[in-house]
């Protein structure tokens, strides 16, 4: 049970980030804002490090967590951006929402986790609501879908590898504040250096509302992920992934409190009483 507290406060956070996410895009671009919440997170963690405990040391466990570092969140992140841009919320958020199947089904390959019929039910009806919730009413997909389909695809892949490496990492080291804090500082020096790369000299579009608001998204997505590997230490990945993949459940609760935008339809109704649905069958040995 403390493995599904910590997640459903990791799945809370993420939704709460969508939000403040969704408030920075009207001062400034994706990309410029990803590379203000991303550092944001790390800087904090580095402002917190003295109180680390850093016993038991286990530098496999550290490169691991650099290893993730690489590609969550900064290159999931990016991805997920250009997903959006190219295909629209639609199909990037329906596929994005597949993410607990890939690292179920890793976790049970590479770690051996048990995985029996009623965790894979489970798993596959939460993200059945998980997709319901993700997907707009009124905006369409946009763009040509078969061509960059790989975005999302890729970017659910990364964020499943995610859970399944820092899961082993965290099997050697059992201390989520370290895997947050490595995975944090490559991810802020993979951002950048991103930019830096850019070969079309895309002029980073910085302002002061804009960075407000992605850096207290940066705080929350941080927050969210320590969340996540707390949860991990504590938990199986078949408990711990699909639980996450609930933040649109929270985004929608949230959209409704505070931007007022939330409209209940058959859609949202069905979703919710999916993710409901696999969330009793997913911990009902409990």
């Amino acid at each position: 049970m403390q493995a599904a507290a910590f997640a459903a406060l990791s799945a809370a956070l993420f939704g709460a980030a969508l939000v403040t996410t969704h408030s920075g895009l009207r001062h400034t671009d994706a990309l410029s804002g990803a590379r203000v919440s991303i550092p944001s997170a790390g800087l904090l963690f580095w402002l917190a490090s003295p109180v680390l405990d850093w016993y038991g040391w286990q530098s496999a466990a550290v490169a691991l967590f650099a290893v993730v570092g690489l590609f969550f969140p900064a290159s999931v992140t990016l991805l997920t951006f250009e997903a959006n841009r190219r295909l629209g919320p639609t199909v990037a958020g329906t596929i994005g929402s597949t993410a607990p199947l890939f690292a179920v089904l890793g976790a049970a390959l590479f770690l051996s986790e048990p995985l029996g019929a009623r965790e894979f039910a489970a798993t596959s009806v939460i993200v059945l609501g998980s997709m319901a919730l993700s997907r707009p009413d009124d905006i369409g997909a946009g763009g040509r879908p078969g061509s960059a389909l790989w975005l999302p695809w890729s970017a659910a892949a990364l964020r499943a590898l995610a859970q399944v490496l820092s899961k082993a990492g965290l099997a050697l080291w059992p201390n989520p504040f370290a895997a947050a804090l490595a995975g944090y500082t490559v991810s802020s020096a993979a951002v950048w250096a991103v930019a830096a790369l850019d070969p079309r000299g895309r002029v980073l579009a910085f302002t002061r509302h804009g960075i407000a608001w992605f850096a207290l998204t940066g705080v929350l997505n941080g927050a969210a992920v320590l969340s996540l590997y707390y949860a991990l230490n504590a938990g199986p990945v078949y408990i711990v992934s699909p639980i996450v993949a609930t933040y649109p459940l929270f985004t929608l609760v949230l959209s409704a409190l505070v931007l007022r935008q939330a409209r209940l339809s058959r859609r949202l109704i069905g979703g919710v009483a999916l993710t409901v649905a696999g969330l009793v069958i997913l911990l009902a040995r409990w």
